[in-house]
């Protein structure tokens, strides 16, 4: 264990945990004695290749011979509750030793980006590059974040208190979080689910994102006044616009967290003008502080009426006591209102641009009823559907009908027509930047793209000025491979391309890592992705077009999470680099996110990546052929290893029947379904990536983040090009980090807690073939990289994975245990099927959160 993470982390946490066993609670020094001994017998047990099903019987025989059954059941809960809290612990203690535990002025820091440019005469270049360079995150909804909105406060309060270091404080919030239920009793709605992100905005985001400004400002000596950007750093959100599979989403819930959002911001806005109030009392100045104090507070906790209609008419007043200030009373205080002035510049009236994200088939749906009223006034658009890609394109374009008038039976093609017209009335109140993006998923054609163009023509368009920016998901390896063909259509289309014209030349293209490795593979997605922004990139700059990349990635390697820093850093001239975007989600956004100073430093990360390769034209990155040859070869051997896997045909019946994925419906942690369709027949197709990346994760095999990896490098080291490979693991960062990541969800993987499956019946030559591919990954990985463990190159992470993955071995094997018997369905399983399912369950929570990035 490395020294600084050792002293930082490690040692506090085992000094503060002995605090768990002076609680006042009933059992609780028992539970606290025992658990510990349960950690050592699993660790022993499954070296010796036990069972879990025998480990934790063999447990009960030693250290409690006589309990009942129901006392057994209550042991077990009670140590999966002590488990929980040991973890919450743990993420307070990493969180508060954060600036210990990684470099804030080092690599891919604003400082180190700052003085690389002054020490190498690149500063103009650094200047120019930050004209209209930009950095999206987009916080969405999915469900991974395990923690309830009341048990993140305590967990916010936990580590202020463990960085000041105040032991009687730390005391009272560990009583108070033994006390406190640490799972939602039902599922959020659309709007819980905002208001619980809205948190991050109001306590991180808002005093973070302007550091960056103002960072920079001072590095490179650029005025408030000078500065011209404002984009640089956005904030999206997905919660009450996402759509896509989920029922529960509807247009006035849109409108709501619209309004939250606005009110939220206006309300870090009062406190702010609160505190200048006390500052700016001069003459000249306090009378306008106090008008802008009156005119915010409607806005922020009354019904609006008698407030600013727009953040221009804030900024207005604000740059009136500006003047004052400087003119009048020598800049006094003048830093702190700048402050503010750059907060409403950054945010606006709308904190946050909501996304609408809708399926293109829903879309398919919605005019087939739309045309079918049509057919008497336009005879032309019958049998549409039958007529070729163009006709029908032409033919849309060509309608003229007011949408919103209509009456249809099924009020789902009513509710898509609202959630199109919602958009109109966010951007008359909360501004055009407070929701513009409408995000096709399942794109696969032009005309799936014009669909929505069309529709939101006819409802929105002011003298056909469309202030709406369509962007189409591609996903699978299919729709990848075909996105060039779908671009290059949709842009000879006149009408859209002067839509373009009109959005600054602009078109932002979404690209789905989820789906494309549960689709085609860890390598084959990573690589299919990659090639399909350089084509991308190249179509779109003949057209005389700026292609932004929107990247929706998920926390785990599998979902295109882990280190992404480095897979910006690694893009070169051949992929557009303007804009930066990306969505955070669940887990990533507490842990990565979750605090001013992890917020600030993983920013400036961001910033940094997308930049740097631009300035320093030194150091231009670019694949010659010889190399994109290895890497297509490594992608389509990983590809077929991974196919024999998802078209076995156990693959569905393992995930069904052995791994926890039935569950995640149960754990209340997201309004969405589980799968798309409602059959109760399980089809791969419908799997939604979260619960099936989710379900290896708790089975602790971590299949999408690896298998295909082993079997890829094996074959071009029996075709003779190995060492052509390690070169490319030596020269290039891209390579680097997909090994890196893999690395991560392999340290993550603990297959001697499913070694029992080797005997079964069913499903035992199953298993054999993912723990061949696991261990020929290690294998391969090592090899070409010229490690001799896994993450040696990356101490502090690997520490903290496997500090988490000891603390969580209990629950891992109890969730093991319960799920033995609920499959074995022996005449006592039956009669404790309810308890043992609670317990599959229960571990769940716990597993997911140690491991901050597994869903």
């Amino acid at each position: 264990m490395s020294a600084n993470f050792n002293q930082a982390v490690s040692t506090r946490y085992h000094i503060y945990n002995s605090l768990f066993l002076n609680l006042p609670y009933s059992g609780i020094y028992r539970t606290g004695t025992l658990l510990p001994l349960l950690q050592q017998a699993c660790e022993k047990g499954f070296e010796e290749g036990n069972d879990p099903k025998g480990i934790i019987e063999k447990f009960f025989a030693d250290f409690t011979p006589k309990a009942t059954t129901a006392e057994k059941f209550d042991l077990l809960f009670n140590f999966i509750q002590y488990t929980e809290r040991q973890v919450v612990l743990f993420d307070s203690i990493e969180d508060a030793a954060f600036d210990k535990i990684n470099d804030i002025n080092g690599k891919g820091t604003l400082t180190a980006l700052l003085l690389r440019a002054g020490t190498e005469g690149y500063l103009d270049a650094l200047k120019k590059k930050l004209e209209d360079f930009s950095v999206r995150i987009v916080l969405t909804a999915h469900p991974t974040q395990f923690y309830p909105g009341h048990v993140l406060a305590i967990i916010n309060d936990l580590e202020e208190a463990i960085r000041q270091g105040h032991l009687e404080h730390i005391n009272l919030l560990l009583r108070q979080l033994g006390k406190t239920g640490f799972i939602n009793r039902e599922k959020p709605t659309p709007y819980d689910e905002a208001a619980s992100l809205t948190w991050y905005l109001e306590n991180v985001f808002y005093e973070a994102a302007p550091q960056i400004f103002l960072k920079l400002m001072a590095g490179l000596q650029i005025s408030p006044e000078e500065w011209t950007n404002y984009d640089l750093v956005k904030i999206g959100f997905w919660p009450g616009g996402d759509r896509d599979g989920n029922p529960f989403v509807t247009h006035e819930i849109t409108l709501q967290v619209a309004a939250r959002l606005q009110q939220s911001l206006t309300r870090c806005y009062y406190r702010d003008v609160r505190f200048l109030k006390r500052r700016l009392t001069f003459k000249g100045v306090a009378n306008i502080i106090a008008d802008v104090e009156r005119k915010i507070y409607p806005l922020a906790y009354g019904s609006g009426e008698g407030g600013y209609e727009s953040a221009e008419e804030l900024l207005s007043d604000l740059l009136k006591a500006r003047t004052a200030i400087v003119e009048d009373h020598r800049g006094l205080f003048l830093d702190l209102l700048d402050e503010v002035i750059l907060k409403v510049r950054i945010f606006g009236f709308y904190f946050a641009s909501m996304d609408i994200r809708q399926d293109s088939r829903k879309h398919i749906y919605a005019w087939e009823a739309i045309l079918k009223q049509l057919e008497n006034k336009e005879p032309r658009v019958k049998d549409l559907a039958s007529k070729s890609e163009k006709e029908q394109i032409d033919t849309l374009l060509s309608l003229k009908f007011t949408p919103a008038t209509m009456k249809f039976e099924d009020p789902f093609v009513t509710e898509l027509i609202e959630s199109i017209k919602v958009i109109g009335k966010i951007q008359k109140r909360n501004s055009e930047e407070g929701c513009h993006r409408y995000v096709i998923s399942n794109c696969q054609s032009a005309l799936d793209v014009i669909r929505v163009y069309q529709l939101a023509r006819l409802l929105l368009a002011q003298r056909d000025n469309l202030s709406v920016d369509i962007v189409p998901l591609f996903e699978t390896i299919e729709d990848l491979a075909a996105a060039p063909k779908v671009m290059r259509a949709l842009y000879d289309i006149t009408d859209y391309r002067e839509h373009l014209k009109r959005r600054e030349n602009k078109q932002t293209i979404m690209l789905g890592f989820s789906d494309g490795t549960k689709d085609g593979g860890y390598l084959r997605a990573n690589w299919s992705i990659f090639r399909a922004k350089e084509n991308l990139t190249l179509l779109s700059r003949e057209y005389g077009l700026t292609a932004v990349f929107f990247d929706g990635r998920g926390g785990p390697p599998a979902r295109g999470g882990g280190n992404t820093h480095d897979f910006y850093a690694s893009l070169g001239e051949t992929i557009e680099d303007k804009e930066v975007q990306i969505t955070i989600q669940g887990q990533t956004i507490s842990s990565n996110f979750g605090k001013p100073v992890s917020c600030q430093y993983n920013l400036e990360q961001l910033v940094s990546a997308g930049i740097e390769n631009d300035v320093f034209k030194n150091k231009k990155i670019h694949f010659s052929e010889k190399e994109k040859e290895i890497l297509e070869s490594l992608a389509e051997a990983g590809h077929k290893a991974y196919l024999a896997l998802k078209n076995h045909e156990k693959f569905v019946p393992y995930l069904e029947k052995i791994t926890p994925l039935s569950f995640f419906g149960d754990t209340n942690i997201g309004s969405r379904p589980v799968k798309r369709s409602s059959g109760d027949k399980l089809k791969f197709e419908d799997l939604r990536a979260i619960p099936f990346v989710g379900s290896w994760a708790q089975m602790k095999q971590n299949v999408p983040g690896f298998y295909g990896v082993g079997s890829a490098l094996n074959a071009l080291k029996r075709a003779g090009k190995f060492e052509e490979v390690k070169k490319l693991y030596a020269d290039s960062l891209f390579f680097r980090t997909l090994l890196a990541n893999s690395m991560m969800s392999l340290t993550k993987s603990y297959f001697p807690a499913t070694a029992y499956l080797r005997k079964d019946k069913e499903f035992g030559d199953f298993w054999q073939m993912i723990f061949d591919e696991y261990k020929l990954s290690i294998e391969m990985i090592l090899e070409v990289s010229g490690l001799t463990e896994l993450m040696q190159n990356n101490p502090m992470n690997r520490d903290s994975v496997k500090l988490r993955e000891r603390i969580v071995l209990p629950l891992i094997t109890i969730q093991q245990y319960a799920l033995q018997h609920l499959r074995e369905g022996a005449p006592d399983d039956t009669e404790f099927e309810k308890q043992y399912r609670k317990l599959v369950l229960r571990c769940m929570f716990g597993i997911i959160n140690a491991a901050r990035n597994s869903a």
